[in-house]
């Protein structure tokens, strides 16, 4: 076994130190020093530095110019090395509206490399987020919208060993019969995103199974005091998991504080990473779509917001700096509410039992090592 000693450890209720945290593939549990001694074959010493659970990204479509919806192997294992070394140690490869043959291949891509993703040099795959087909078109953001389909339940079925979340609009005609029987018959979870619905057909669709809401607040209704709209049937609801892209571009970031004050261990820290995240400014294209990226904003032609360039241990200093969040809390955002919104039980936090892929982080918030599965990766 190993252990770290000398750090802060961040757990789901505070930040302890003074003790070893012992692991194998998977957290043993915190010991003193004398104890860790006759346990451990090899003690780590974090010098002070926060000893993390790994941060769970469920919404990230791209990264260093590859995509996972080009459907490409070499493309997977480029980002889930890449978004390693920012803390990510397991995430949802996403997809984005573009043909089914492409999200097949995707899906195709994903599901082969699912389980070597368990022991490789970068982030697992959890499973897939797909971002679409089933969406409204006047709320597509930066989705194709010549790929948006009337919803088909058999994709989920077909689809549901590598599928763990998938955005849908609830006020699509026949979008009830779909979401009765993808949550009757798989245990993918439903978001709602790039949509239209109102207050009323919000509630409806989280009575029929919905239990996620895709980067809230962007490409959906907003809150108004007579018109509640989906932000306020998300907001309300104990039954939903939030996402938040917290770049301070997608939402502004006074809210964040509201948000959390609000959901708590529903609220979920996201990228929504696009091919130009790890890359210059410049022009790029995602889903046959053409951005320019300059800053934090990535942006089509017409000025709609296309995805981010986030890299999630970046969220940490983001939220901290405009909130009185305490960092263990902050932490759970990133790690153990994601895990818990797509039923990755395993993942999250660093308690006995859990899979030992945990962080040293400095007083930065960079990433100083990463293990997984008890193994030192970066």
């Amino acid at each position: 076994m190993k252990g770290i000693r000398n750090g802060k450890i961040i757990l789901p209720d505070g930040i302890v130190e003074g003790k070893v945290l012992v692991f194998d593939q998977t957290v043993r549990g915190l010991y003193s020093e004398e104890e860790a001694k006759t346990l451990c074959d090899e003690i780590y010493d974090a010098d002070g530095k926060y000893v993390s659970p790994g941060f769970v990204d469920v919404h990230i479509h791209a990264y260093f110019g590859k995509d996972i919806s080009n459907g490409i192997e070499g493309d997977v294992r480029t980002i889930s090395h890449a978004i390693l070394r920012n803390g990510v140690t397991s995430y949802c490869p996403t997809t984005m509206t573009v043909s089914m043959a492409e999200i097949g291949q995707a899906l195709d891509v994903c599901r082969a490399l699912k389980g070597e993703s368990r022991t490789w040099d970068g982030a697992e795959i959890l499973g897939v987020h797909a971002e679409g087909p089933f969406i409204n078109k006047a709320k597509k953001g930066a989705q194709n919208e010549a790929h948006i389909l009337p919803p088909d339940a058999s994709f989920v079925l077909k689809n549901q060993d590598i599928l763990s979340l998938i955005t849908i609009a609830p006020e699509v005609d026949g979008m009830e019969e779909f979401c009765k029987t993808v949550k009757a018959e798989t245990d993918v979870v439903l978001s709602v995103g790039h949509t239209c619905a109102n207050y009323d057909q919000t509630k409806a669709a989280i009575e029929w199974g919905v239990t996620h809401s895709t980067h809230t607040f962007n490409a959906m209704v907003g809150l108004l005091h007579r018109d509640p709209g989906t932000v306020g049937a998300v907001l309300s609801s104990d039954k939903v998991y939030c996402e938040l892209i917290a770049d301070t571009f997608h939402v502004h970031p006074g809210l964040y504080q509201m948000l959390y004050n609000l959901k708590k261990d529903r609220l979920v820290v996201i990228t929504d990473c696009i091919s130009a995240a790890g890359m210059p400014e410049g022009e790029y294209s995602s889903g046959g779509l053409q951005f320019t990226v300059k800053g934090i904003e990535c942006r089509l032609p017409d000025g709609t917001i296309a995805g981010s360039v986030l890299r999630m241990n970046n969220a940490v200093k983001n939220i901290l700096a405009n909130t009185d969040i305490p960092l263990y809390e902050v932490i759970n955002l990133l790690s153990r509410n994601p895990a818990a919104s797509v039923g990755a039980t395993s993942k999250g936090t660093l308690e006995t039992g859990k899979d030992a892929d945990i962080l040293l982080l400095d007083g930065s918030y960079e990433v100083v090592s990463a293990f997984r599965m008890g193994e030192k990766k970066f």
